[in-house]
């Protein structure tokens, strides 16, 4: 969404997948206190050492850990591996709810945008009852609840995922 708003007028069409918005509680007390400066440093001593809790964290993500994949999960961990990845989510936390403010602010230049939102009913990491909030602000929009699915339905159900995404895509609209 925010790299929409910097150029809307190339945008001719949006596919928001769980997106993280202004009106999903979960991250916004989270992110003050794993960013305070008693709890980060712990945070970011300890949390590399943990792989139980990386995992932990990981299946979450899902509806139905069922569908995880072989190798999925080292795929996304790899990065949290390297040298400065845990500095750098706590930077992301330290500014996440200005971040969610702006992102609001920023809205009313993407609105006019046809927009696909897809949204996993299980999804552990933003509320899904959060998206009917954010589509009101998008009029030509779209919400695609899939149920029994977490935070990542390409993941999880690709090709219902890829169905919806190649529909929405095909579909003729008008000029604007």
């Amino acid at each position: 969404m925010m790299a929409s708003s910097l150029a809307p007028e190339r945008i001719r069409r949006l596919i928001l997948v769980d997106a993280v918005n202004p009106w999903s509680a979960r991250g916004k007390t989270l992110s003050v206190v794993l960013s305070s400066p008693v709890v980060a440093p712990v945070f970011q001593k300890l949390a590399p050492r943990f792989a139980i809790l990386r995992q932990y964290y990981f299946r979450r993500l899902f509806g139905d850990t069922r569908r995880i994949r072989p190798g999925t999960p080292d795929g996304y961990m790899k990065p949290l591996l390297r040298p400065g990845a845990w500095e750098y989510g706590l930077t992301v936390l330290r500014s996440w709810n200005e971040d969610l403010a702006e992102l609001e602010s920023v809205l009313p230049r993407i609105s006019h945008i046809p927009t696909l939102l897809v949204w996993g009913s299980l999804d552990a990491a933003v509320d899904p009852a959060s998206a009917p909030k954010l589509q009101a602000h998008f009029p030509d929009c779209r919400l695609l609840m899939m149920e029994g699915v977490g935070h990542l339905p390409y993941e999880e159900v690709p090709d219902e995922f890829n169905r919806a995404v190649a529909e929405f895509l095909s579909e003729q609209r008008p000029a604007r």
